[in-house]
């Protein structure tokens, strides 16, 4: 079976702690081989050449003189993703680029346009599409038994401050772009087109030491499918679900460990039509109100694993059998595309001043 060597840009939290964590464990062994690390920090080049035991740079343009590196994961700043694929793209490297993809749509239309002048193959990293729960969800949904869905609320939310380089506009950060390309990716799958829906929107600055927005309402609709309101925010208190549906025969709700859901069957349930007249109690005079009681089938399900585990593994299967069986990618850069003229959107309406 052949291996692909990769080489990983950047030895952040992403870098290391999620790209690196996958191919230094045991699931990654038949598939990859870590050939280069780039750092700009010293003392993190150094622990990598320890982890992995191999070759370690500086500047990432030092790969443009390896000739045996199949794939290269960017990792780098948010503001670097754009500059640094199409460098990669443009000598010949398959690139596998973090959330965001970009902050402008323009940006990723040249990525796309490069990877297919080139004949590479590009790919984002929105390895939450493939979380247990996401899955299970989507599985709820596409099952029927929730009727026609009318809306989807997803919640990236809790109470948190934050001062980082992830707060700062210039650096491509704000909720939207940081926290925001998970719960849209899973938004605009389940919205189903590839047009580009209405989008409502307003952001706030509360809780961040940036200039960045921390707080994010974001509503999307498209003619015959459900509304979808995502939140991201950082200061609420009181968070307990990731994700609550709405449908004409059940419900659900859920977060990331544990989903319910309810549901009736129309068949079964007792047979109703309109009456124009006051509704009457019992007792044939006193005014009445529409109630009854209906057969719920309540299900359940405990969920194992997260987003920085057993959807990775699969991220990198996936792509593995991309790049060497020339199977179709996964998460293609086309939808992702989409995702950040949402995301252009969304801050073209919420303009705010650029301080730091």
């Amino acid at each position: 079976m052949k291996k692909l060597n990769v080489a990983i840009i950047g030895q952040g939290r992403s870098g290391r702690d999620i790209h690196g964590r996958y191919f230094l464990g045991e699931e990654s062994k038949k598939y990859y081989n870590v050939v280069a690390v780039v750092d700009k920090m010293e003392s993190r080049r150094k622990r990598a050449a320890e982890e992995f035991g191999c070759p370690v740079y500086e500047d990432y343009k030092a790969l443009f003189d390896r000739k045996d590196i199949d794939l290269v994961v960017n990792s780098t700043f948010s503001q670097l993703h754009y500059p640094i694929t199409m460098d990669l793209l443009n000598h010949g490297f398959n690139v596998v680029v973090e959330k965001p993809f970009s902050a402008h749509a323009s940006e990723c239309e040249a990525m796309i346009k490069a990877a297919k002048d080139n004949n590479c193959i590009l790919t984002v990293f929105q390895q939450s599409r493939l979380a247990p729960y996401y899955k299970k969800i989507r599985e709820i949904v596409d099952s029927g038994v929730l009727g026609e869905i009318i809306q989807i609320s997803i919640a990236f939310s809790g109470y948190a401050r934050r001062w980082d380089w992830q707060c700062s506009q210039r650096y491509y950060g704000g909720s939207v772009l940081n926290t925001g390309p998970h719960p849209l990716d899973q938004a605009l799958d389940l919205l189903d087109t590839d047009d580009m829906p209405q989008v409502f929107s307003c952001l706030r600055k509360v809780n961040t030491f940036g200039d960045a927005e921390d707080y994010a309402k974001i509503i999307l609709t498209y003619p015959n499918r459900p509304l979808i309101d995502v939140e991201i925010s950082s200061c609420d208190g009181y968070s307990d679900y990731t994700y609550k549906i709405q449908g004409s025969k059940g419900a659900l709700k859920g977060n990331l460990s544990h989903i319910d859901w309810k549901y009736f069957d129309p068949a079964k349930a007792p047979e109703r039509h309109l009456i124009l007249e006051p509704l009457k109690a019992d007792d044939g005079v006193s005014p009445a109100y529409c109630s009854e009681k209906l057969d719920w089938v309540n299900e359940s399900v405990d969920l194992d694993g997260d987003v920085f585990n057993v959807n990775v593994i699969e991220y990198y299967e996936r792509l593995y059998d991309s790049i060497v069986n020339d199977k179709e990618l996964f998460i293609r850069p086309e939808k992702i595309l989409q995702q950040i003229r949402v995301i252009e959107a969304v801050h073209a309406n919420n303009p705010m001043p650029i301080l730091y």
